[in-house]
Formats: C-alpha cells, structure tokens, sequence
C-alpha cells in the first residue's frame, strides 16, 4: 500500500504511526510545527475523532480501507470485536516478522514476505496477510538468510522486546506463536474500542 509522505501523514493523525516517525527528528518537527499552528485547529467532532482512531490503525498495520473492513466485519461476528480485531491485524504474517525484530519495518516485513523470504511451519511462502495461529513457528528461508536485507536479524532479535504471545529464538532466526495478542487499552497508538464504535454507526 502507498501511504504518501509519512511525516505529513503522522502529523495529521497525530500519532507517530510509522517507524521513522518514532524519532527525535520527528518529534523535533512536530513540537515545531505545533508552535506554528497552535490555536488554530478546531475541536473535532465524535464523527472526526472516531475516523481519526480508524485511520491510524489502519495505517499503522499499512492496510488498504477495503482490507481493513474485511478485518472489522469478520470481528463484528464475533462477541468480542476490540478483541478480535486486534487479534486479526497482529497475527498477520508481516506483522509478525515486524514484532520479532526478523523485519526492521511493517513495510519491510510486508515486502519480505511477498517476494518468498519467510517461511512458516518450514514452508515458503509469499503471502504477507497470512493468518498465524498458536504453534505456528515463522523463519528465514535458508537461501534468503545471507543476504544483506537479514544481515542484523539476530542482533535485532536480542535487542527487541517481543510481545507475551511471542517466543523469539535469534539465535535461529525462528520466531514461535504461543498464544493469542490481547488487546489492553491505552498501549496501543490508537483505540480499536473507537474503531468499533466508528463501524457500527
């Protein structure tokens, strides 16, 4: 997915969704920016806040609007939407290569995937917004692990704090589903309760 200028796009949701906006470059240029605008913007409405919300999960997991709502809708079925939503869009393939540091980037991650780095279960596979489920196990194809795109996986790995449903092993370069991602209010750079809300008007 295209996503445009980042540090633009960041600053208009106000949140540091992407990971070059997590720096001190970025905050540098957002505090500069806010003392050039200040007492300018208007309160926005419930309607404006809850798109707000809507669009920064969304581009923070880098998902077209049709991709999103198929996630939304499937969790609406269910009787915990924020839970399972959030299950969704964390599980992913890409996702997961992002969160045990096997990726540097959701973007890098995504483009790893696609073009037949990772494999899962020991099997290639070239689909980013595949479905990962407990005791799934996520690696580097052995041809693709000396290139220089993995040169520092294993260093990254150690350094990285992986979530509770994750088990990294950066000496193998293997990352393992342990459990399933739980959504906790206020941890994330958005609020899928909102998200929800925006759905079901």
């Amino acid at each position: 997915m295209k996503t445009g200028p980042k540090y633009k796009i960041a600053r208009r949701l106000g949140a540091p969704i992407f990971e070059k906006t997590q720096t001190a470059k970025y905050a540098l240029s957002l505090a500069r920016k806010e003392k050039n605008f200040r007492g300018r913007n208007k309160p926005k409405s419930e309607f404006g806040l809850q798109l707000l919300e809507k669009q920064k999960a969304r581009f923070s997991y880098g998902l077209t609007e049709k991709q999103f709502r198929i996630y939304v809708d499937k969790a609406l079925r269910s009787e915990t939407p924020v839970q399972k939503l959030f299950a969704f869009l964390e599980t992913r393939l890409d996702n997961v290569l992002y969160r045990s540091g096997i990726a540097k980037t959701r973007a890098q991650a995504r483009q790893a995937a696609g073009h037949g780095h990772a494999m899962v279960n020991s099997r290639r596979t070239t689909i980013p917004s595949m479905m990962l489920k407990k005791g799934d196990t996520v690696s580097i194809r052995e041809s693709s692990s000396g290139s220089a795109l993995f040169s520092e996986v294993a260093e990254r790995m150690k350094t990285i704090t992986v979530p509770a449903w994750l088990k990294s092993d950066p000496e193998k370069k293997v990352v393992t589903i342990e459990g399933e991602p739980v959504y906790t209010p206020g941890e994330q750079v958005f609020d899928l309760g909102v998200v929800i809300e925006f759905y079901n008007r």
